[in-house]
Order: structure tokens, then sequence, then C-alpha cells
């Protein structure tokens, strides 16, 4: 049986600088946060941060709607680890020739591997909380492979780098990448982590500021559509113990502004899409950190 992973709050806490009160309250579900101040307190709190704190604070709008007071529901902040090769704990894969790819199924930079399993193409929307596009802007895509594991961090793919890379939003905001549907391994729900930048330059440097660091969630009924096929059997217990209200990412919303809406098949393909909302204003701290055995820790067993 699979060692479940362990849940890293913390690590998220250290990882988001302290922005003040209304970033506070926009990564903080109204309920958690009326439960903390308490009753009558808590709600003259909200009403005086105004359109900021309702526009951006958990909601049941989905990602790229608007909200109440017009503006889109900011995309939720989630941890970038422990396996996310962007210098933070360990190996800096944005900074290798070739990283910058549509297609993130072979490894480049001197490694060969390529990932096998269904095809997956998934693309982010990315705009400002007005809903105006970022063109020009950045984003940083990873996930595990079929069996579970990252490249640069599992046993026997240390040396790979494969279903990694950056792609550059264009006119509408997008970033698209051909990639293989990912594994659901023990105590995660089936996910891809990202990272937006405001341009294309910050996100290969090597230390430029990540303007939103999230993850995305995949539906339960394509899940378990791949995980039928050979090649996944791994998934099928694993995705059997774990639900979206248990993870320990996506539980406290049930992933509610990080769903991807899916469409294809097992035979065809499948394709995800995104509409997310960030501050191009904002920047996050980068350090590694998240669900699994810690910042540094042993990659996940299967």
């Amino acid at each position: 049986m699979s060692k479940a992973h362990d849940p890293e709050n913390a690590a998220y806490v250290r990882r988001v600088h302290d922005k003040g009160l209304q970033f506070d309250l926009r990564t903080m579900s109204r309920r958690r946060l009326l439960a903390a101040l308490g009753g009558v307190g808590a709600v003259a709190v909200l009403a005086a941060c105004g359109d900021d704190a309702t526009s951006t604070s958990g909601s049941s709008s989905p990602a790229g709607t608007s909200s109440s007071s017009g503006t889109r529901t900011e995309v939720a902040s989630e941890t970038n680890g422990p396996y996310p090769a962007d210098g933070s704990n360990g190996p800096d894969v944005r900074t290798i020739e070739g990283i910058v790819r549509k297609d993130i199924r072979t490894s480049v930079g001197g490694a060969g591997g390529t990932a096998a399993g269904v095809p997956l193409e998934f693309s982010l929307t990315v705009t400002d909380l007005n809903g105006a596009p970022l063109t020009g802007a950045a984003v940083y895509a990873w996930h595990c492979d079929r069996d579970g594991n990252y490249s640069l961090y599992s046993t026997g793919v240390t040396e790979e780098n494969y279903l990694r890379g950056i792609q550059e939003t264009d006119s509408s905001g997008t970033a698209a990448f051909t990639s293989i549907f990912p594994a659901c391994y023990s105590g995660r729900w089936p996910h891809i982590h990202f990272e937006v930048y405001s341009s294309l330059a910050n996100a290969t440097s090597g230390d430029g500021p990540i303007v939103k660091t999230s993850q995305i969630a995949l539906p339960e009924d394509v899940s378990d559509a791949v995980y039928a096929t050979d090649g996944y059997s791994r998934s099928v217990q694993n995705m059997s113990q774990i639900t979206l209200a248990s993870d320990n990412v996506f539980g406290e919303d049930e992933a509610a502004t990080e769903m991807a809406a899916v469409t294809g098949s097992v035979t065809a393909g499948y394709r995800a899409t995104l509409k997310i909302a960030v501050d191009p204003s904002d920047t996050e701290s980068n350090s590694g950190g998240g669900p699994g055995n810690g910042p540094g820790g042993p990659p996940p067993t299967n």
C-alpha cells in the first residue's frame, strides 16, 4: 500500500509574504475568517475592506467569472512543492535551453526520455482581476508522469526533465501545453502545478518574481476513465482513497477556482482548459514545500 503524503500547510504559510489585511482576506475563506474574528466584528472588517475583499475571497463563482462586485475571482494560491524544479529546493529547470516549449512530453538539454500516457492538451488563460488578458506573461507548468513520479526527483527519472515547460501567453492571455494525463499518487487529487510570471524573461531568468503559484484540478470522471487504461494501474487504488474534500490542497473549497473543464476521450486524448484571474502587481516568494514529505523530502511512493 502506498504511503500517504503529509499536509504542508506550514510550508505554504512560510511561502506567502505578509501583505496586509486585504491580501489575508482574499486567501482565507469567508467561513474561516468569521470563525477567526468572530461574529459582528468580522462582518465589520469585511465591509470596511470593500470590493477587493469581496471579489477575491473564496466564493462559489468559478475562476474567470464575475463576482458580485463586477471583478474576477482570483485563483487560489497553492504550494509549489515539493518537486517544483524552480530552484527553491534543488534543481532549476527554468534556465535549461529548450525549456520554453509547448510539447513537454520529452526531456530537453541532453536528456532523452519521453513520458508515456493518455494524451492531454491543457491550457491556462490568464487575466487580471478586471478580466483583461495578460498578454506576454508566462506560465511554468509541471506534473507527475503516469507512475506518479516527478522528473528530476523520483528514483529512475532524476536525469529526466520531461513534463515541465514554459510558455508565453498569447494575445488572449493563453498558454497551451501538450502532455500526458498525470497519475493519482497517494494522498493527492490528480493535479497539475503552475507558476505565473509577468514576462517570459522573468520566467527563464532563474530569479524572476512569481505573480501566482497554484494548481489545476482534474475532474473525477475523466480521471477514472484514464486510470482504467493500461499503464495507470497504480492510480486506481489511490483515486479510490481520495476526495476533493479530503485533499490537503484543494480540500478547503474543493478547487472552486482551479477545476479544469475537460473534453475528449481515452482513445482520442483529452483537452483541459482553465481560465484564471490574478493580480499582476502581486508577487510570491519562491520556496519549495507542500504536500509530500516536506521541502526537499523524498518523492512520493506510489
